[in-house]
């Protein structure tokens, strides 16, 4: 570990193709508190961590000189919440028209989980613990 490096992840910075859709669309899925908004950004408290929902031409500047990929060039990265019923949260998720990419599934490391993306491409895994702890 790089000295003075902390351990601890304090922002997640999703760029987002919509920044309304992608507002609108964490609002309806998630109960998670806004801490600051504006016109291409939105970031929100999940616990200890910070999500920054930032629209993509603002995204340029934070990464040059590397290009930003385009949401149409596929899953690079997933995102995981534990939470205490899969099949339950599934069928919430399903009421509010949000469409499951795959899942509910078992896997052999000892979670249930089911992913979905959000209007830009992320994709969201939820997971909860079966079998083994």
């Amino acid at each position: 570990m790089v000295n003075g490096l902390p351990s601890e992840v304090e922002v997640i910075t999703l760029f987002v193709d919509d920044i309304a859709s992608s507002k609108a669309f964490y609002g309806k899925v998630f109960t998670a508190e806004t801490v600051w908004e504006d016109a291409v950004s939105s970031v929100l408290r999940f616990g200890g961590l910070l999500i920054n929902l930032l629209d993509m031409s603002q995204a340029p500047q934070l990464v040059e000189p590397l290009p930003v990929g385009p949401s149409s060039g596929g899953a690079r990265a997933l995102l995981t919440i534990r939470v205490a019923d899969v099949d339950e949260v599934c069928s919430a998720l399903r009421r509010i028209g949000v469409e499951l990419l795959n899942g509910p599934v078992d896997r052999p490391w000892g979670r249930r989980t089911a992913s979905f993306a959000d209007p830009s491409g992320h994709v969201w895994e939820i997971a909860q613990l079966i079998g083994r702890t």
